[in-house]
């Protein structure tokens, strides 16, 4: 009976020391998979603040360029006005030369037509342009703004997984 007694505790404490063991290990795990959850969860947040401080900055350089295009824009209708004045009064001065020689006077109205419109139309293709320019600078910083932060968040966590 003793020799069964022994083989009896043996198993039990074989059963014993492996339970604590497999205990230990899953302790090891949990701790080891809380430790890259945490990690994780820095990375991502790190990332998230660095996306919303570039999204600030996007902010203040949109503003920033529609100041400018505002600024732009607002000087060709200065010059256009400009323009519009000065022809005015070359119109006033044209009407009293009519009567003398309407021909030349019709032939000077339409020339002048046709190079106002010109004016107008670069004026026009001038702003086209402005507000085209200030598109694809902003829309470069916008293409720029988050990239470089998530590819570093995901660089970081490829890193953290590997080891």
């Amino acid at each position: 009976m003793a020799n069964q007694t022994a083989r009896r505790a043996r198993p039990e404490a074989t059963k014993k020391g492996r339970t604590m063991h497999d205990a230990k290990k899953a302790q090891e795990m949990f701790t080891q998979g809380s430790g890259k959850v945490v990690e994780t969860m820095t990375v991502w947040a790190d990332a998230n603040q660095r996306v919303l401080r570039e999204l600030a900055e996007l902010s203040a350089a949109t503003a920033k360029e529609s100041v400018r295009l505002y600024a732009e824009l607002q000087q060709s209708g200065i010059e256009a006005v400009r323009d519009a004045q000065a022809t005015a009064l070359g119109w006033q001065t044209s009407w009293q030369e009519a009567p003398r020689d309407p021909l030349a006077w019709y032939q000077r109205a339409l020339t002048e037509g046709v190079e106002n419109a010109q004016k107008w139309f670069r004026i026009l293709e001038g702003n086209a342009q402005a507000v085209t320019r200030t598109a694809e600078r902003l829309s470069t910083t916008a293409e720029q703004t988050g990239q470089e932060s998530f590819s570093e968040a995901v660089t970081k966590l490829k890193d953290v997984y590997a080891a």
